[in-house]
């Protein structure tokens, strides 16, 4: 059995964010328990009020045929990808926790650092 994989979203820019998002949904669509904590910055990956969809990068990576972020929330909500928004990162950025997406948990960094155990930990 592999290790849990953490996936520390600290960028709140779309490339970062959607790098983080294919290495988390990756490691769970091989099986692997994985979990993407996003903090600061990073926590506009889970804005519902303003999607990082709308941003013009994901319009040239769908026609390339690389699935944007849209296509990749999808995928972590259908393959049950443990998605976690730092409450101190939202306090950071003067986000409310109503503004996320469906299905994200808020906490803390010890919540993060428990899920992932004695598995690994990749920064964005």
């Amino acid at each position: 059995m592999s290790r849990p994989l953490g996936v520390l979203l600290v960028s709140g820019g779309h490339e970062r964010a959607h790098y983080a998002l294919v290495v988390a949904t990756a490691a769970a669509a091989v099986g692997r328990d994985a979990v993407l904590f996003a903090t600061n910055a990073g926590c506009r990956l889970f804005d519902a009020a303003r999607p990082l969809e709308a941003d013009p990068r994901e319009a040239e990576l769908e026609a390339k045929g690389v699935a944007g972020i849209g296509t990749l929330l999808a995928a972590a909500e259908e393959l049950g990808l443990r998605r976690i928004a730092c409450e101190a990162g939202l306090r950071a950025e003067d986000m409310a926790a109503v503004s996320l997406r469906p299905g994200v948990e808020v906490a803390g960094i010890v919540t993060f650092l428990a899920a992932v155990g004695d598995g690994q930990i990749v920064t964005l």
